[in-house]
């Protein structure tokens, strides 16, 4: 690659090498079967190499949580900040939940989900990455309902993203599990939610 008449070297740097073979190991193996000599025998980079970046398998796996989670963190923000209306932004976050079981973020998150009960240190992790999905939903729960109507229901905005995220994250369980759609409808739920959303905010006085 050139930029300007001057050569640049757009191969991935070493961490970004060693993060890459840490998520494929995680996927292939499962948290327990993870290695810091197989990660560095799949990134091709001698395995001091991880110890100097990481320091510890436990660091680098983590790495690869938080990057993936502040990746799909903005791209949440990205869609409820956008003009359509709460039932398509629904949709879309039911494409998303497909997208994230296929590209293997929810079995990375539940693979240190599982180790995180015997470890005080990755627990805090998942608590401060999970806390972040709490606070974006309760924002857009916020904006999308109207205070007396939450208020008659005796619910807050952080008490229904609550609900929403407690919601895809069984799911997201389940799914993984290998209960299958005609067993417990996951998605098809999801999905008329979002058409239950979509029929009120077409009612006279919604303000969706």
């Amino acid at each position: 690659m050139k930029r300007a008449g001057v050569a640049v070297d757009a191969s991935p740097s070493t961490e970004e090498r060693i993060l890459a073979a840490a998520r494929a190991c995680l996927l292939r193996s499962g948290y327990a079967a993870v290695s810091t000599r197989a990660v560095a025998e799949e990134a091709g980079v001698p395995l001091s190499q991880i110890h100097y970046h990481f320091g510890s398998k436990r660091q680098m796996l983590l790495t690869v949580l938080e990057r993936e989670n502040v990746r799909l963190l903005e791209r949440q923000r990205a869609l409820y900040a956008g003009p359509e209306l709460l039932s398509v932004k629904w949709q879309r976050a039911c494409d998303y939940l497909d997208e994230d079981l296929h590209s293997g973020y929810v079995r990375i998150l539940h693979e240190l989900w599982g180790q995180s009960y015997s470890d005080p240190e990755l627990a805090a992790a998942l608590r401060e990455a999970i806390s972040g999905w709490h606070v974006l939903l309760a924002g857009v729960i916020d904006r999308a309902f109207a205070q007396d109507v939450l208020q008659r229901l005796g619910l807050t905005p952080a008490g229904v993203a609550a609900l929403v995220a407690g919601s895809f994250l069984g799911a997201e369980i389940e799914i993984l599990l290998g209960l299958r759609e005609s067993q417990v409808p996951h998605r098809g739920t999801l999905r008329n939610i979002g058409r239950w959303i979509e029929a009120n905010e077409r009612r006279p006085g919604s303000n969706g």
